[in-house]
Order: C-alpha cells, then sequence, then structure tokens
C-alpha cells in the first residue's frame, strides 16, 4: 500500500494527524479539493488499513497521571507459556501505554502512565503476582521532551 500513497493521500493523513476533527470542507479548502475525493480517498485509507482508528490525545498530566515510567524486562523464561501470561498482563493493565519486544540484552519495555510512584509500585506488584520477571529496571521520566505518534509522512529532507 506505501507504493499507492501518493502526495494528496499524504497531505490528507498529515492534516488527520494534527486533528481528525476537520470536517471534509475544511479539508477540501485546506488542500485545494472538492470534499467527495478526499472522502473517497480518507474511506480507501481506511479500508487498506493505513487509518486504524481516530481518537483523541488527552493530556496525562491534567488527568492526575503526572508519572511516566519506562520499565526494563528481562526474563530467563521463553516458552509459550510464560508469554501467553505476560501479554495478558500487559494488555489487561490500562496503565501500559505502550509494550515492546526488543532485541538485545533487555526483552521487553513499557512505557507506563500512573499519579505517582505509589500507583507505580502497585501496578509492578500486580505484574510480578501475574508474571514471573527475571530482572526489572523502572526508569522514571523527569520530562517529556517530544511525544504523540505523528508519523513522519515524507522523507527528511537534506539541508
Amino acid at each position: 500500500m506505501a507504493n499507492q500513497i501518493d502526495a494528496l493521500d499524504r497531505k490528507i493523513l498529515g492534516l488527520l494527524q494534527d486533528d481528525a476533527s476537520l470536517s471534509l470542507d475544511e479539508m477540501a479548502k485546506k488542500l485545494g479539493a472538492s470534499k467527495t475525493p478526499i472522502w473517497n480517498r480518507i474511506r480507501k485509507l481506511k479500508e487498506a488499513g493505513v487509518i486504524r482508528r481516530e481518537t483523541v490525545e488527552l493530556d496525562p498530566e491534567k488527568l492526575g497521571l503526572e508519572a511516566c515510567f519506562f520499565v526494563l524486562i528481562r526474563t530467563s523464561e521463553h516458552d509459550a507459556d510464560w508469554l501467553d501470561k505476560f501479554m495478558k498482563a500487559v494488555q489487561d493493565r490500562a496503565e501500559v501505554l505502550e509494550a515492546h519486544r526488543l532485541a538485545g540484552d533487555i526483552d521487553y519495555i513499557l512505557k507506563v502512565r500512573v499519579a505517582n510512584a505509589r500507583a507505580f509500585d502497585d501496578f509492578y506488584r500486580a505484574l510480578i503476582k501475574d508474571v514471573t520477571i527475571f530482572n526489572v529496571t523502572s526508569l522514571l521520566s523527569m520530562e517529556e521532551i517530544k511525544g504523540g505518534n505523528r508519523l513522519m509522512l515524507e522523507p527528511p529532507q537534506d539541508t
């Protein structure tokens, strides 16, 4: 599908990443196009799975979720049963914003958002109750320098 995405599709995706609440009228005006072709392209991008869902980005601090931890996990178990338990434990916890399986010395990294250190400790205790973990390192983010989930739609330009 990446080869079939043209410049107009990329512009539409850029607008949607910035503000998915834009009306078709507003998008058409910004893009200098009519509503119907834009609507058709958005529909095709959804059908192809390029647009997975539309969401609202919330401010975690304004909701009392002031602490962001990165949890580095090493395991000594790599069997299917352990992995099933781990996946369920991670997917069932709303505090886990992201979870990645890694190459290298660390097996998994989690991005966890909670109110404070006490809430993180509660999360940690629940996690190790559900699944055996060989080694855990937790890192508190002092400041988010860049965040969000906006994807690069154009290759970076050489300067």
